[in-house]
């Protein structure tokens, strides 16, 4: 069986080819990049031995996702690291938040709120799977009977109320600071819906780092594209669709829904929807080369390798301020924050005392300011000292990533607006959501559901599609 072309190779664009090259299609994928991953580049920014994650850091959706279980990583040679602490939120003056991996461990340093936390997590680890399952669909099928009650138990309180049931500061902002993951307004539903699936993960598979970065998730996926006679071609950008083999049988798109309208002669009313189509707020980054650790007040901080920041303070009013801001298109003062030492997780990163810092603040889609300096101040905040750390740095603002990466329109990792709406619609709301009405064409990408994040799913339930459409059953 012959014929299948993917043009892009981000983590979906790779899921799709390998879902295809399973059920015995012939496979070429095309990317613009001189190196294939998208969202998964690691590269040697500052110093030849120490590798910075150029987008996505830390993982929690891989080693849930259906699909990427499926892979079989660590056999090809991809080990996933975990921190004590999944992720943690200093807040000034108290001590910091922190989310073990043990749940116990949480719940103990949560004071009045460790009941709270416990009932509010233990039932969402407990059906883990089937809500994995539930959240990485395509949103189109029937959701397990226990994992909708778990989550229909827990949505309507954290989707009207930042918190939701929690009353200590440090239970509020533990909650606040994941749910702002989905980069919107604060408190909605899904932020809520955000917050239970990465929450209730940190107490089961985790929040790893792939040992060495990003980039070796890419490299496993592509060696097994190999292996099933695919090809890889970077260095190609395709600007149209005719530039494609014209014997393929089928076109897989990993791109956002405007370079989908640039490159493809899409029909008007389609093109229509497509227009309504928005994005969300963008990401703003900087990558820090640091002698020694970061210099957390709070030791434990040294802990987890995600850390939370929010406005002066820490506390959740002040992120739910900001991330409101930011989503009405406002500059917020004191942005979120998330900052990712890789080397809390996977100590080989830490090179002759040499670390990467990883961090994104969200600001408003396109924003053209260089983040270095804020990010660095916040960071001093709960670090103090940390300046004097700092042997080389580089800020790259949402306009920028934008431009590295056209799938991130405006700096929107992603790849659209996280509304109740689009979330459930994307990117046009059809029963099919990844089929473009040219023959043939399918769209891959974290604009199709389930959404953003390093789970394959989207490529995976596209290229499944297609296999249908052509009366080919997937393999497995």
């Amino acid at each position: 069986m012959t014929g299948a072309v993917v043009v892009g190779s981000g983590p979906n664009g790779l899921a799709a080819a390998l879902t295809l090259a399973r059920a015995g299609l012939t496979v070429e994928v095309f990317e613009a990049h001189e190196r294939i991953g998208g969202g998964l580049r690691s590269e040697a920014l500052f110093d030849s031995e120490v590798f910075h994650d150029i987008c996505a850091a830390v993982h929690p959706m891989t080693p849930a996702s259906p699909f990427m279980k499926s892979l079989d990583l660590e056999e090809h040679g991809v080990r996933m690291m975990r921190s004590p602490a999944a992720y943690a939120h200093p807040l000034l003056g108290r001590p910091a938040a922190m989310a073990w991996g043990d749940l116990e461990r949480t719940c103990a340093g949560l004071g009045k709120d460790g009941n709270r936390w416990r009932a509010l997590m233990a039932p969402l680890m407990e059906h883990s799977s089937a809500m994995v399952d539930l959240m990485l669909s395509t949103q189109r099928t029937v959701p397990s009977l226990r994992a909708l009650t778990a989550l229909a138990t827990r949505m309507p309180v954290n989707s009207l109320r930042l918190g939701g049931r929690l009353r200590t500061p440090e239970g509020k902002a533990l909650l606040a600071g994941v749910a702002a993951h989905g980069i919107g307004r604060l408190p909605s539903p899904t932020a809520a819906a955000v917050a239970l699936l990465l929450g209730h993960l940190a107490h089961t598979t985790g929040w790893p780092v792939p040992r060495g970065g990003s980039g070796a998730i890419a490299d496993a996926m592509a060696g097994q594209i190999r292996a099933l006679g695919g090809r890889l071609h970077t260095g190609v950008r395709v600007d149209s669709l005719d530039e494609l083999p014209a014997d393929r049988c089928i076109t897989m798109l990993d791109v956002s829904p405007r370079e989908l309208a640039r490159i493809a002669p899409l029909p008007a009313g389609y093109l229509r929807q497509l227009s309504r189509y928005r994005y969300g707020p963008g990401a703003a980054k900087a990558d820090f080369l640091i002698e020694g650790e970061i210099p957390w007040t709070d030791h434990r901080l040294s802990h987890a390798a995600t850390v939370h920041l929010a406005g002066v303070r820490g506390t959740a009013a002040e992120l739910a301020r900001a991330e409101t801001l930011t989503a009405k298109g406002l500059r917020a003062e004191h942005p979120y924050v998330i900052v990712v030492d890789p080397a809390a997780a996977d100590p080989a990163r830490a090179v002759r005392g040499r670390r990467p810092v990883w961090a994104y603040a969200h600001v408003p889609n396109g924003d053209t300011r260089d983040p270095l300096d804020t990010i660095r101040a916040m960071i001093e905040v709960h670090a103090p000292g940390f300046r004097d750390t700092v042997l080389a740095g580089r800020g790259v603002s949402a306009a920028e990533l934008g431009a590295y990466n056209p799938n991130y329109v405006g700096g929107d990792i992603g790849s659209g607006a996280m509304s109740l709406w689009q979330t459930l619609a994307r990117p046009v709301a059809r029963w099919n959501p990844y089929r473009v009405p040219l023959p043939g064409t399918w769209l891959c990408s974290s604009a199709t559901p389930p959404g953003p994040s390093v789970h394959g799913m989207c490529g995976h339930h596209a290229a499944t599609a297609a296999l249908h459409a052509l009366h080919v059953r997937p393999a497995g």
